[in-house]
Formats: C-alpha cells, sequence, structure tokens
C-alpha cells in the first residue's frame, strides 16, 4: 500500500474520522490570515581583527628566539579574548627603511637611539600606560635597583628594565697563562689591572685590555664605586658633576695606558665585545649579559669574569656599589585605548615570574623582581649567584652617579657628549681634566628646563 505524505494524510482523517457519513456541504471557513513572516535571526557582528602592535628591536641570536617565543605564547593568549586582542609584530631595527616611522614599542638602549630612529624619540612613560590599561603595576614588586636604572626625577618608572646588566671585567684565562698569571687570581684594583696590562704586553698580546659601553662604565659606575656623584644640586639647578676628582683620576689613568698599549678604545658602544670574543683581546670590561652568548658561542679560550676593579686608595669605596644599565621596553607611538591596554597585558605577561625566569636563563640579563629570582631558583640556578645579585640590586635606589631619563635629564645625550670629549683624550688634544670640565659645560643645557619638542611622526 502505498503511504501518504504524512501532512496530507493528517488532513484526510481530520476530515473524514472513521465511521462517519458524508454530510451536506458546509460553508467554508474563513480564510485564516496569513501568519507574520519570522523576523531573520541577528548575525552576530564579524570579530574584530587582533590591534597590531610592532615591537621594534636589534637582538639577535638566543635573546631574539626568546622573545619570539614569548611574543607567540603571549598572541595565543590574546587570541582568546572576544574583543579587543592585540597581537606584537616583531620588527627587526636593521630592516626598518623609514626609521623616522615610530612603532607602539621598541626594545633598545636609548645610547642606540640614533642608530634605531635616526633621532631621540619621545615615549610615553610605562607607569601611565599601565594605569591607562588598568593592570596592576606596583614599583615595590621591583628591585630597588632596577627601578632606579629607568625612573625619572620623581621616581615613576618610564620604561620596563627586561634585558639590563651589570659591568664586569672578562678575562682569556689562556692569554693569562701564557703571561705567567694566575688566571684563578683576576685583578681586583685598577693598579693590579695596570700590573697585568703590562705583564700581557709583555708576553706579546697586542691588545691587553678594551671596553664596551665606556661611558657607563668608566665614568658613571667608577664614580658610583667611590661614591661621587655625577649630578649635583646648586639651589634649584641641577648640573653635571662628572669632572670629580675620581672620574679625572681614572680617565688620566686610561689615557697612560692608551699611551703604552695596556689599553685599546674599541668606541663608545659595544664594538669591544667582538674583539674580546675573537681573541684579539685579552681583558674587556663590558656588560654581564655577554658571559650567556660566550658561554653558547664557546670561545677558542678558557673564559673568566670577575668584577669591576677599583681603587683601594680612595677612602670609603664600594666595589659592589655599580649600576645596572641596558636594554629597556619603551612605549613609544601608542595613543588609542585598545593600543594602551593591550601593550598593559603585554606588559603584566612578561612581568609573570615564570617568564621572567625563561627570559633570564636565555639571555643571562638581570631579574626585574623577586618573583623573578624564585622562579630561578625553582629552576636549579647557582643559589649563591643568585644570593649576589639580590644583594645588589636591593640596594637602595636613587644613586647619585646616576642620570635620569626625562624630566630634565638626558642620559643618552650626556652620554654623547662625554663619548666626544673623551675623543679628544685619545687624540692627546685634550687632558682628562679638560675633557671632563668641556662636557660639563656642554651639558648644561641638557638640564636647563626644555620645550616639548614635536612627537616623530608614526
Amino acid at each position: 500500500m502505498k503511504l501518504l505524505p504524512v501532512p496530507l494524510l493528517a488532513a484526510l482523517l481530520f476530515a473524514c474520522p472513521p465511521g462517519a457519513v458524508a454530510a451536506e456541504p458546509v460553508k467554508a471557513a474563513k480564510p485564516a490570515k496569513p501568519a507574520k513572516a519570522a523576523k531573520p535571526a541577528k548575525t552576530p557582528p564579524a570579530p574584530q581583527p587582533p590591534q597590531e602592535l610592532v615591537l621594534r628591536h636589534a637582538l639577535s641570536g638566543a635573546p631574539l628566539d626568546k622573545l619570539a617565543t614569548l611574543v607567540l605564547r603571549f598572541n595565543d593568549e590574546e587570541a582568546k579574548l572576544k574583543s579587543g586582542a592585540g597581537r606584537i609584530v616583531l620588527e627587526d631595527a636593521q630592516g626598518v627603511a623609514d626609521k623616522a616611522r615610530l612603532p607602539q614599542l621598541a626594545l633598545f638602549d636609548q645610547d642606540d637611539a640614533p642608530t634605531l630612529f635616526d633621532t631621540r624619540p619621545r615615549f610615553r612613560p610605562l607607569h601611565q600606560v599601565m594605569e591607562a590599561g588598568r593592570q596592576r603595576f606596583d614599583i615595590k614588586q621591583f628591585y630597588p635597583q632596577m627601578v632606579d636604572a629607568v625612573d625619572d626625577l620623581a621616581g615613576k618608572m618610564q620604561a620596563l628594565p627586561m634585558a639590563l646588566s651589570l659591568p664586569v671585567l672578562f678575562y682569556n684565562k689562556e692569554a693569562f697563562a701564557k703571561a705567567k698569571l694566575d688566571p684563578n687570581h683576576p685583578p681586583k684594583t685598577w693598579w693590579e689591572l695596570q700590573e697585568t696590562a703590562g705583564a700581557l704586553r709583555d708576553a706579546g698580546f697586542k691588545c691587553p685590555l678594551t671596553s664596551s659601553r665606556f661611558a657607563w662604565v668608566h665614568v658613571e659606575n667608577v664614580a658610583s664605586q667611590h661614591g661621587e656623584p655625577l649630578v649635583a644640586r646648586e639651589g634649584r639647578q641641577e648640573r653635571l658633576a662628572l669632572n670629580n676628582m675620581v672620574n679625572v683620576k681614572h680617565i688620566a689613568l686610561l689615557t697612560s695606558w692608551y699611551k703604552s698599549k695596556y689599553f685599546i678604545y674599541s668606541g663608545p658602544g659595544r664594538e669591544g665585545d667582538e674583539r674580546f670574543a675573537s681573541g684579539e683581546c685579552a681583558m674587556l670590561t663590558g656588560e654581564s649579559a655577554l658571559y650567556a652568548r660566550l658561554a653558547r658561542e664557546k670561545p677558542d679560550f678558557p673564559l673568566g669574569v670577575a668584577v669591576l676593579p677599583h681603587y683601594d686608595d680612595v677612602y670609603g669605596a664600594r666595589p659592589v656599589n655599580v649600576l645596572p644599565d641596558g636594554v629597556a621596553l619603551w612605549v613609544l607611538a601608542a595613543d588609542k585605548k585598545p593600543e594602551l591596554q593591550a601593550i598593559a597585558r603585554f606588559v603584566a605577561f612578561l612581568l609573570k615570574p615564570e617568564v621572567q625566569g625563561e627570559w633570564v636563563r636565555a639571555t643571562g640579563y638581570l631579574p626585574m623582581t623577586p618573583a623573578g629570582v624564585q622562579a630561578l631558583r625553582e629552576s636549579g640556578v647557582d643559589p649563591a649567584l643568585l644570593d649576589r645579585a639580590e644583594r645588589r640590586l636591593s640596594m637602595s635606589q636613587r644613586d647619585s652617579a646616576r642620570t635620569r631619563n626625562g624630566n630634565g635629564h638626558d642620559r643618552s645625550r650626556i652620554r654623547a657628549i662625554l663619548n666626544e670629549e673623551i675623543e679628544f683624550v685619545w687624540g692627546d688634544k685634550k687632558p682628562a681634566k679638560e675633557a671632563l670640565d668641556t662636557a660639563v659645560l656642554r651639558a648644561a643645557p641638557v638640564f636647563a628646563p626644555q620645550e616639548v619638542a614635536k612627537t616623530a611622526r608614526r
């Protein structure tokens, strides 16, 4: 039997129930009003694409690999947000054609700003960004010395100090052995280093000692170790005071070494790193983070690391009083609310203890917070090394031997002036005292009230 379609079958059953006799036709019922058409369902709005945030950098090797890994992880977390997500895009400074176009973020040392941006760009203070992004940002969570490296005159953090180092002395243990020096007893004072450099020179080494980041190591840190201020206040006005007795003495000593070929000047930046890594120079004063790179690359000689030497004939000298400095994360061309919120979340992500631990292990940079150090302890890092780092980083801030960022100081401009004057010393055109006196005079406008400059275009 052929089955009828269900709607037709139901209609027939309703019209002719079983056993019923056909009746007279009845009046047709009034046709029912047509049902109102159902309103089409609202189409959910298309998800907004993530807010792209460009992060310019000059990293390479392991630090770049780790940063890229962390950025991918952060972007994955952001992709889960229903709205307002951000997406960090890394930009290698070497491949940027229009350097005046500012990114939202940049990881750089302010001394290198002219190279990365063709200028010294203005920045948005980090504490303001975190407030605008409604992310918890307690300055007390950081080590005092890490804050001191990136704060302004009011103690407000201007950037995230995620890639800082301490000044140290690197030395080639094999070169020491050839010069009949004890590789296990590096020089502790500048006078001992003079004898060491002389022995290396006599043993045939054409470059006993070189340096990277000269102004930071040999002016700021030498002043800090010996209690000399770099900035002095006269009434309401501040002035540079780097022409103090200890700095003049030290530059004069280095000048005599330069003439005797004990010390080879490589440049104001990190030029000395390669000369030491290649084995050309037997000793280097530079950044502690270089150790992580050299440990990975395994140079052709056994590597030694020691504290920065000091003058034992200066009363009250404290060799441990060295100043963290280096690369920090700065917020540049970010004005929109979604940008600031995403950047604030990125900073909060970088401050997670486990993230800090990964970053420090991969790069050799200093930990920013005690929580980061605890993560390193749990991962098996040498406790003695962490104890020494904590003691120094926990010391009270506001070092008088440090210039500031913003609010009247411009640390990178001061260092640029100093490096220019030091070039006259090496060229035997000025003695140490005259060069430092001239640097103080030239830096006076840096401390004068500045008009707000126009922001570089985005």
